[in-house]
């Protein structure tokens, strides 16, 4: 029998970096742009994330460095996914598609790799 791994509600700053690949200031930055980004603080005051959290901040960071808008046309963008009703759509879509592309860059250092050791042969 295998023990599945519970999923995970709440994820720290560190986690988030890791995940998004953006720094901590970046995040805190986009924290004071964006109000529907304000994450909890535990009883130490770190910063702790929700999954939804992550969702918005991966939607974020593909309108900003992938579609080139700005903090203000990003803020705007958002409040039309919002006004009708495709946030959450849009939001979870972001996150999937980061996390192919970390797959797909995961892979070619794999296959780059790969190549380096059959050259060694």
């Amino acid at each position: 029998m295998s023990a599945t791994e519970p999923v995970r509600e709440f994820f720290s700053m560190g986690d988030v970096c890791n995940l998004t690949d953006l720094k901590p200031h970046v995040l805190r930055y986009w924290e004071s742009q964006f109000r529907f980004l304000h994450p909890a603080k535990n009883r130490s005051g770190n910063r702790v994330y929700q999954r939804r959290e992550i969702e918005l901040i991966m939607l974020v960071r593909q309108l900003l460095y992938t579609e080139k808008y700005t903090i203000d046309g990003a803020r705007q963008k958002i409040d039309e996914y919002r006004k009708s009703g495709e946030l959450r759509t849009i939001a979870r879509g972001a996150l999937d598609a980061q996390t192919i592309e970390s797959m797909e860059s995961d892979l070619t250092a794999i296959l780059s790799a790969l190549d380096g050791e059959a050259d060694e042969e």
